[in-house]
Parts: structure tokens; C-alpha cells; sequence
């Protein structure tokens, strides 16, 4: 599989978000980039509801939606800080109203919040941010709020071990 990243990756002809949108597991949900800046700071995204990613009640399922919502804010931030580790380190979703319809996913990376982590980079040589995402319903109601925790860390960084209660070592 690294190797179709890779490859996607090397096609600058093609634009990144044709890029995405052709990224092997975004494919198969068939999403469509709506807005992607250069610079990734307002993402809109589009999920269709069909019959692969509809429940038994009509609605989107939610882990449809949290695959989608998964790699966005660590991917933004891979553009904005060349060089690091990026991953996502927690993922949340509040479901607040049914998604009944195709869902368009709304992130926007402020620019207080990207010097914030680059302080914070320069400072301590890696970061946490949380970044809060929505899927906005074809009729313009909130279906659901995200919060997603990334973290950059230097490339090679391996996490300090924690002892847990009973003993056993662990990653932190």
C-alpha cells in the first residue's frame, strides 16, 4: 500500500486534491474535494451517503465518518511543518444530529493556532494541538463536532516508557 502513496505523492501533475480524492482508502468512500487551499488552512470535503455507508436507519455510520476525519489535521500539518512525525493521536466525535444526507467535513487551520505549534515546536522540539472539525448536513445542520489530537514529533522520536500500576512497562 506505501507504495500507491508513494506514487501519488511523485504525480505533481496532478493537482493535491485530485490527489486525495484517488488516496486508496478516500477512494473507496468516494469522496470530493470542495475547497483545498495551498497551504491547507480551509478544507471542505464531501462523503456521500450510499448504500455502503448507511446504516440500517439511513444514517452515515460513524466510523464512515471518522475514517475521513482521521488523517485532515495531521495531513495539514505535515504541509505546514516540513520535517516532522505526524500522526493523530486521539480521536473524538460528538454525533449530534443524524447524517441523513452526503456530509461535508469543515477544517480550518488558523493561523494563531500555526504559530502557536510552531512556538511550541521551537520551544520543546514537538507538539499535541487539538483541532475541531464538523460534518455540516446538506441542510446546512451540524451533524457532528470532532475533536482530533495530533502529534508532531521529530522524525525518530521514540516515547519516553511509563511503568503502569501493576508493573508492566508501557508506552505513554
Amino acid at each position: 500500500m506505501r507504495s500507491n502513496v508513494q506514487l501519488l505523492s511523485k504525480l505533481r501533475f496532478i493537482s493535491a486534491r485530485r490527489r486525495l480524492e484517488l488516496y486508496p482508502p478516500l477512494w473507496l468512500m468516494r469522496i470530493k474535494v470542495l475547497e483545498l487551499d495551498g497551504n491547507w488552512d480551509h478544507v471542505r470535503i464531501r462523503l456521500p451517503l450510499n448504500w455502503v455507508s448507511a446504516n440500517a436507519a439511513g444514517n452515515m455510520y460513524g466510523g464512515y465518518q471518522a475514517c475521513l476525519a482521521d488523517p485532515i489535521p495531521a495531513l495539514a500539518c505535515l504541509r505546514k511543518f516540513p520535517g516532522y512525525r505526524v500522526a493523530t493521536k486521539k480521536l473524538e466525535l460528538d454525533f449530534v444530529h443524524g447524517g441523513n444526507s452526503d456530509l461535508v467535513l469543515h477544517f480550518d487551520f488558523e493561523q494563531k493556532q500555526a504559530e502557536s505549534i510552531r512556538q511550541e515546536l521551537d520551544e520543546h522540539g514537538r507538539a499535541t494541538p487539538c483541532f475541531h472539525m464538523t460534518y455540516v448536513r446538506e441542510d446546512g445542520g451540524i451533524c457532528t463536532h470532532i475533536k482530533n489530537t495530533v502529534a508532531i514529533r521529530p522524525k525518530g522520536y521514540i516515547a519516553p516508557r511509563k511503568k503502569c500500576s501493576d508493573g508492566q512497562s508501557t508506552q505513554k
